[in-house]
């Protein structure tokens, strides 16, 4: 069984994997294309963390990714 990071109870995971794609991509990058801090952008994305809704939605934008909610009942 596979779980995604969206999925966990955790908001840590969640949190974690976004940041572990920024860095990939390149956290420069994400701060020009987002308009934030490269360090403000480790900081909101690092274990612990709780960053605000607003960030974690234009970092995904960044990235070209979308969060898109679907019921589990059939």
């Amino acid at each position: 069984m596979t779980l995604l990071a969206a999925e966990s109870e955790n908001p840590d995971v969640f949190i974690s994997a976004i940041g572990d794609v920024a860095k990939a991509r390149g956290m420069t990058q994400i701060a020009k294309e987002t308009g934030l801090g490269r360090e403000s952008l480790y900081k909101a994305l690092r274990l612990g963390s709780h960053p605000r809704f607003e960030t974690i939605n234009t970092v995904l934008k960044a990235l070209g990714v979308k969060i898109v909610v679907k019921s589990n009942q059939v």
